[in-house]
């Protein structure tokens, strides 16, 4: 297992979404004991958001975590575009560190591009960080002309990660985002990397390709699809799960060596795409 440089830190290359979690007081023991049991193992990096049950998510997070040292986890949130001016940005950051009871983010990530200059979001990403606030920001959901745009401007290259949907049913990016990004030493964030336990119409795990591979390694095609995902050493795959089990299983799949044969099997299935693609946005 590769780790992956995020900001100035080394990390685990599957970390813990939580995109659905913290909503339901019934699932909040379970979904907590997922989220630790995660850490326990490696899973140090956890991805929230503040739109993500609108601020239910970061709750649940900030539970999750007061049995660890907070300089052994790895905080990501997003903010919301139109919170991301220089007066509301630092509002929102308050708002999110409270609900996860820690004093500062690892890395904070402007949600998608919205319409408030992305010179005024800049300049507050760094006064947050220049607060102590943050420790690193970011992107989510932009494409390249949006990176291009960003790194043009005033301290745009400080910006240390884009995170979007990529999983082996969506690789649009690797036409032009994602050489991009190994370009430039940006490491990528990969939300949806079994495509929300493949519910997302591509039947995933119908493919007889597939769970022929599976079967070869003896592992689901869920680990599959997540030792997939990382293949390329500067990729950090978030899948969510407030199962325990499901964590475990997914934290494995950092240790599953595909081989090249493997993978021109399942470029077969899925090819790789051969021209630009939209961004696909969940």
């Amino acid at each position: 297992m590769k780790k992956v440089k995020l900001g100035n830190q080394l990390v685990n290359p599957i970390g813990l979404g939580t995109w659905h979690m913290g909503d339901s007081v019934a699932t909040e023991k379970q979904e907590i004991a997922a989220l630790q049991r995660g850490i326990e193992l490696g899973a140090t990096v956890i991805d929230t958001a503040e739109m993500y049950g609108e601020g239910n998510s970061e709750i649940l997070v900030g539970k999750a975590i007061q049995a660890f040292n907070r300089k052994d986890l790895y905080l990501i949130s997003k903010v919301y575009p139109w919170n991301a001016s220089k007066t509301q940005l630092p509002i929102s950051l308050e708002q999110t560190l409270q609900r996860l009871q820690t004093d500062y983010l690892d890395l904070y990530l402007l949600h998608w591009p919205g319409e408030i200059p992305l010179s005024e979001t800049i300049t507050a990403m760094e006064q947050a960080k220049a607060a102590g606030k943050i420790k690193a920001w970011g992107v989510s959901n932009f494409d390249v002309s949006a990176m291009q745009a960003l790194f043009s401007l005033p301290n745009g290259e400080n910006c240390q990660t884009n995170e979007v949907l990529y999983n082996l049913a969506t690789r649009g990016i690797e036409f032009d985002l994602q050489p991009w990004q190994q370009q430039n030493h940006l490491p990528l964030i990969a939300y949806s990397p079994i495509a929300q336990g493949d519910t997302l119409g591509d039947e995933l795990l119908q493919q007889p390709s597939l769970k022929k591979l599976a079967k070869k390694y003896q592992i689901s095609i869920f680990q599959l699809l997540l030792a997939w995902s990382i293949r390329d050493g500067q990729t950090i795959a978030i899948p969510q799960s407030g199962n325990p089990q499901h964590v475990e299983e997914n934290i494995k799949a950092q240790e599953i060596m595909l081989t090249a044969e493997d993978f021109a099997e399942i470029d077969k299935i899925f090819p790789k795409p051969n021209k630009k693609v939209p961004l696909a946005v969940l």
